[in-house]
C-alpha cells in the first residue's frame, strides 16, 4: 500500500511518499516535496492546487492521503489558507483521504518506533512531520 503523508504549513501542503508492503516500509522518490499554493484567494489557483496535488498522486499510484490534523482553536491553530488546502484536497473524489490526529500518530510511534533516525531517510527537514504522519499510519494497519 502506497501512502502520501501530508502536512499543512502556510501556502504549502508537505509530501512524503511511503510504502508497506508486508511490513518493509520503502521511501520512493518524488519529484516534489511540497505542492504550493501562489494565491489562496483565487479560485483558479485553488483549482490549480488540486489539480496538481491530484495529479501527483495519480503519477504515484497513491493508495490513501493521510492528513496531520492541525488545531481549530488556541495559540496554535492552524491558518485559513491550510484548512482551504485540507479541504481541497478532501474533496478530490478519486482519492481515500484521512485526517489524523497528533495523539493518534504518538500512540501508533509508541506502539511502533522508527527503526532509524529521520535524518538517514533522506528526506529533507521539512518533510519530517509528512514522513512521521505516513510512518504512523501504515504502521496502525
Amino acid at each position: 500500500m502506497k501512502i502520501c503523508g501530508v502536512e499543512l504549513k502556510g501556502n504549502d501542503a508537505v509530501i512524503c511518499l511511503l510504502s508497506n508492503s508486508e511490513g518493509v516500509i520503502h521511501l520512493p522518490d518524488c519529484r516534489v516535496g511540497k505542492v504550493s499554493i501562489a494565491d489562496a484567494n483565487s479560485t483558479e489557483e485553488v483549482k490549480k492546487f488540486q489539480f496538481s496535488f491530484d495529479k501527483l498522486m495519480e503519477d504515484y499510484k497513491v493508495d490513501k492521503v493521510v492528513i496531520r490534523q492541525r488545531q481549530t482553536k488556541g495559540k496554535f491553530t492552524g491558518g485559513g489558507v491550510g484548512f482551504k488546502l485540507e479541504a481541497a484536497i478532501q474533496l478530490i473524489d478519486r482519492l481515500d483521504v484521512t485526517v489524523v490526529s497528533p495523539n493518534d500518530i504518538k500512540e501508533s510511534l509508541k506502539r511502533n518506533p522508527l527503526a532509524i533516525q529521520f535524518k538517514d531517510t533522506g528526506l529533507k527537514q521539512y518533510q519530517e512531520q509528512a514522513f512521521t504522519t505516513a510512518y504512523a499510519c501504515a504502521m496502525k494497519r
